[in-house]
């Protein structure tokens, strides 16, 4: 830097944008990997299986037919058809296509819901734990999280009773999650219409994140559209459908909202990945849900398994996931810094877990997440690696 030049400053806004803290553990991973240590992936909130192949064909079959221009900043109308009748399907629930915008990945539908609903200074409640991104991307527009401590009593959801409580002058709304992550829980139809009634009575806005719908086990599972017609719902391509890497997702907002949304995205992002819409029409084809459906069964093996094995280790698990592919699990037995903990298991142990300081502040340090998305023999070689420090 030249004599007397100042450093130069960026916008405050990114310094108080948290990175993640599991990209530590990551990195370090992939290090220990390329210097020949074997290491069990437990931190990914990501499906270990490979794209269906009918989804994987109907990308290639679009590509061979030169489908790679701009579509319409709200999704090819053929994939918003599709959505609408997968909500008549599977929650009996007459979504127009027109209220349905397909968005580059669930990012991109909760970039939209916060640049469209936040004024500088707006807060949104949510729960501590939660997934950190919501509250990034409400600070991206100069809005804030406002972070709810929950724990087990509620099933680390929030309540009808705990946003009367907490409601401020600022608040606008209401940010839920289920099935949620980290925890995997997720909201009845009785919570629901609490969380609605709350946030109606104080003329302010529900948004609910469900996408990890169609990955619960035995558990009712309700939109929160059966509810309220008036809530913004944020889905993803990538959870069941497991579609990651293909960054789509969608967004159900009331019809008086698609049309500044529309612009938002116009000026966002364009338009999504025109070949990863048309793929994913064949998410919805009888031969591919029987694929995705039988991934489910496979990651609820794989909980059942790994839950009680977490337990046995020394771990508290204070709510069942019922959803979604992690168990949250009170760590405080063993540390109370949860980041060195994840990292000293990985360096010694060679297992990677999430610590819990990525969700947020409530008890961060004490606790952290297992994901079951690999397979049951590596859960089992992870567990067998624990148990050999953690109950010595």
């Amino acid at each position: 830097m030249a004599v007397g030049q100042q450093q130069k400053r960026f916008a405050r806004r990114v310094e108080e944008i948290q990175p993640f803290h599991v990209v530590e553990v990551l990195q370090r991973a992939v290090a220990l990997e390329a210097a020949g240590r074997d290491i069990v992936h437990l931190a990914a909130g990501e499906p270990d299986f490979a794209t269906a192949a009918p989804i994987i064909a109907a990308g290639q079959a679009s590509l061979g037919r030169g489908e790679t221009y701009y579509s319409g900043a709200a999704g090819i109308p053929a994939l918003r058809e599709a959505l609408s009748s997968f909500y008549a399907t599977e929650y009996g629930l007459d979504i127009a296509p027109s209220r349905i915008m397909i968005t580059p990945g669930a990012s991109g539908a909760l970039l939209l819901i916060s640049a469209l609903l936040a004024d500088p200074g707006a807060g949104m409640l949510m729960t501590d734990p939660g997934y950190p991104c919501n509250r990034h991307f409400l600070r991206l527009v100069e809005g804030e999280g406002q972070l709810v401590p929950v724990a087990a009593d509620t099933h680390y959801q929030l309540t009808e009773a705990l946003v009367s409580q907490h409601w401020r002058d600022n608040t606008i709304g209401v940010l839920a999650a289920s099935p949620a992550n980290p925890t995997g829980t997720v909201l009845s139809r009785d919570e629901l219409c609490g969380l609605s009634r709350a946030v109606r009575s104080r003329n302010g806005f529900l948004v609910v994140d469900e996408i990890y719908h169609g990955l619960s086990y035995g558990t009712d599972t309700p939109s929160v559209l059966e509810i309220d017609p008036d809530a913004f719902v944020i889905n993803s391509f990538s959870k069941y459908f497991g579609m990651t890497g293909w960054r789509l997702g969608w967004l159900v907002a009331p019809e008086e909202a698609v049309a500044e949304m529309e612009k938002l995205a116009q000026n966002l992002f364009i338009s999504m990945s025109t070949v990863a819409q048309y793929a994913a029409l064949a998410g919805f084809e009888p031969r591919t849900r029987e694929i995705l459906d039988e991934r489910r069964e496979v990651f609820r093996q794989r909980r059942d398994f790994l839950l009680p094995a977490v337990r046995e280790l020394g771990f508290t698990v204070h709510c069942e996931p019922q959803g979604a592919f992690y168990i949250y699990a009170d760590a405080s037995r063993f540390t109370d810094d949860s980041q060195a903990f994840c990292l000293r298991l990985l360096e010694e142990h060679g297992v990677a877990l999430t610590p819990g300081v990525d969700f947020g502040h409530h008890r961060a340090n004490e606790t952290v997440r297992f994901s079951f998305t690999t397979s049951m023999d590596r859960l089992e070689v992870a567990v067998d690696r624990l148990a050999g420090v953690l109950r010595t």
